[in-house]
């Protein structure tokens, strides 16, 4: 996107916006959608901060390869560190404020001081995005607090749904707009519940039908781990991030298709290609 584009988009939407990724289970995908979402909007040009605003078990930190920061949400939140202290430098230009390890910090942390913290930093970025725990209980409340928005996460099952409604109910409750749903892990199997079938039961838009992807399972992996917006772009997984971060942006994102790794298709691709070159002139 350039830049006439972004600043066109910038006077329709708030400067700031601080997103939730929520849900109402765990393992659905919030690292992961909060992780590469935040990169793909940095990639087309906002300035992005990803906060593991998961300060019991954090992760985010894992899918980003960056766990050894020394100044952590925690420091922060103990009044040992300023906020400024713990943001670190992402891949591919976001910024980061990873959550700290240590359960004996956990112990001391007031989750209940995140929103000062988060409302200190939300004018420096064009987007903070945050992946919180799950559940409802008292850090999640913090973090939702801490937030403008929310944007939910769930699987295309009757539980993680039936869970989801809980937290879209929650975000209601301490006044923060729930602004759409994401379906993760979508396989098209039976028994599935439907996009259309979860927008009347939420009466929520979907921001995003993101597909099983094997791609998706190697991001903690250590040879070949890392965010997928980085390692596998084109990947049917990274191309459904593109289309959410361009809902979420209210931006048209040109999103090329995937390319075929069928090695039929890969041939006669191949072999058309050659018919199509022009032959060349006589020289009689």
């Amino acid at each position: 996107m350039n830049k006439t584009a972004k600043n066109h988009v910038l006077e329709l939407v708030e400067m700031g916006r601080v997103i939730c990724i929520a849900s109402g289970k765990g393992g659905v995908g919030k690292t992961f959608l909060t992780g590469n979402v935040g990169i793909a909007l940095a990639q087309h040009g906002f300035s992005v901060c990803l906060v593991d605003a998961d300060i019991a078990m954090a992760n985010l930190s894992l899918l980003l390869g960056m766990q050894s920061s020394p100044i952590t949400l925690h420091d922060v939140l103990l009044g040992e560190a300023t906020i400024q202290d713990a943001i670190y430098e992402g891949p591919k230009g976001v910024k980061f404020i990873p959550s700290g390890l240590s359960l004996e910090n956990y112990r001391r942390v007031d989750s209940e001081r995140l929103e000062s913290v988060i409302n200190s930093i939300a004018n420096q970025f064009d987007f903070v995005l945050l992946d919180i725990p799950a559940g409802i209980e008292k850090n999640v409340l913090s973090a939702i607090a801490a937030s403008d928005e929310v944007l939910l996460i769930a699987t295309p099952d009757p539980p993680s749904i039936a869970d989801v409604l809980k937290t879209k109910i929650v975000a209601q409750r301490l006044n923060r707009k729930t602004i759409g749903i994401v379906l993760n892990l979508v396989r098209g199997e039976k028994g599935e519940i439907s996009d259309t079938d979860v927008m009347k039961m939420l009466e929520l838009p979907v921001y995003g039908i993101i597909p099983y992807d094997p791609e998706v399972r190697k991001t903690f992996l250590h040879e070949k781990g890392g965010p997928l917006m980085v390692r596998t772009p084109d990947s049917p997984a990274a191309l459904a991030v593109q289309k959410t971060a361009s809902k979420i942006a209210g931006i048209e994102i040109s999103i090329a298709s995937p390319k075929s790794k069928n090695p039929i298709m890969q041939f006669f691709n191949k072999l058309f290609s050659i018919f199509k070159k022009k032959p060349k002139a006589s020289k009689d």
